[in-house]
């Protein structure tokens, strides 16, 4: 196979690319398995994408083979084709091998925490998908658009960890801002469709009402969203994610004409059911912060599959005043843990 050899490019000019990462709501509806024998229901997931922002630089190397380095993993370097894509940067190795490169080292930088239920492995792949976009207008070719990069990350990704995947993560990667994703989930149709809840100057406004907080423990969202994937295929608890259909759809109304008490009450609806179906969702701190923001006239909701990671609350902007020095409190007796300084990200990848 006749690899791509971009080295020479990059010693014209370093790229560099970076994407959000988001909080959500509804995930899980993304996935395939659900979506399809829901999509009576108009089976959608909310997210918000925060300036937590992954970046990816690419440059030069004196020699064939791909160079990866990212905080909080050891270095790594493989020939072309020869990484194991259960490396834990091995979607990355993966995303190179899709453009058949060769001769360069791929750096990775998150300001988010690792495996903290923000997306992040996602946006990473996101990012450097536009960034190897990038090199190939370099070179004459066309750029991959923003709707192909996320389709490509999702189905890389997908690929490579041999489970079903959602694609919210990628989407809200790509896009950035605060959307409503719809799932078709008709062959004759995109795979999405995306639905603006709030206009960039109603930004501000969402601001006052988010806050989100670390744990202080990483979460493995594989072995929540595997339990999720097993009950429904066998059967269980099917209507408990139609409910769940339900109210994702309310709370994309609510979000769009800036409702935050009704947005607060349907997330702890979700909340309390997502909890039914995996009591493990809510770690010890994360259940005493939710009730903490139910007692301030709050919602909470864990990022992602849950099960550590990040908490994110929604209410009106006294409200989740009054919470934030009650969280702040609760956090600080896990040394890990604290509330992160974040705002929405109007952009996507850039």
């Amino acid at each position: 196979m006749q690899l791509e050899d971009i080295s020479s490019i990059l010693k014209k000019q370093i790229i560099t690319t970076s994407a959000p990462c988001r909080i959500d709501f509804g995930g899980t509806l993304d996935i395939s398995s659900f979506h399809y024998p829901l999509r009576k229901m108009t089976p959608s997931t909310v997210n918000i994408a925060l300036d937590l922002r992954t970046t990816v630089t690419l440059s030069p190397v004196d020699d064939d083979r791909i160079h990866i380095s990212s905080a909080g993993f050891s270095d790594a370097v493989f020939h072309p084709f020869t990484a194991p894509y259960n490396h834990p940067l091995g979607l990355m190795f993966a995303v190179a091998d899709y453009f058949a490169v060769r001769g360069v080292h791929i750096k990775i930088h998150s300001t988010s925490p690792p495996k903290s239920g923000l997306g992040g492995s996602s946006v990473a792949a996101v990012a450097l998908i536009a960034a190897f976009s990038r090199a190939k207008k370099m070179m004459g070719q066309t750029e991959i658009p923003k709707k192909r990069i996320a389709l490509l990350a999702h189905a890389i990704e997908q690929g490579a960890a041999g489970i079903p995947c959602g694609i919210q993560d990628q989407l809200a990667a790509a896009f950035g801002g605060v959307n409503a994703w719809l799932w078709p989930a008709d062959p004759s149709q995109p795979p999405f469709l995306q639905q603006p809840l709030l206009k960039n100057d109603c930004i501000p406004l969402l601001d006052k009402s988010l806050l989100v907080a670390y744990l202080g423990v990483t979460h493995i969202s594989r072995d929540v969203n595997s339990t999720w994937v097993n009950q429904f295929i066998s059967g269980h608890h099917r209507e408990k994610w139609r409910t769940i259909a339900g109210l994702t759809l309310e709370f994309a109304h609510a979000v769009k004409r800036l409702d935050m008490k009704a947005a607060a009450d349907v997330m702890n609806r979700e909340t309390t059911i997502r909890k039914a179906l995996t009591p493990q969702v809510l770690e010890e701190m994360g259940d005493r912060l939710w009730a903490a923001a139910i007692q301030a006239g709050c919602g909470a909701r864990f990022t992602g599959a849950g099960g550590g990671g990040c908490l994110w609350a929604i209410g009106e902007a006294d409200n989740i005043s009054a919470l934030k020095p009650e969280w702040e409190n609760m956090l600080s007796q896990r040394p890990t843990a604290g509330l992160i300084q974040c705002h929405v990200d109007s952009r996507g990848v850039t």
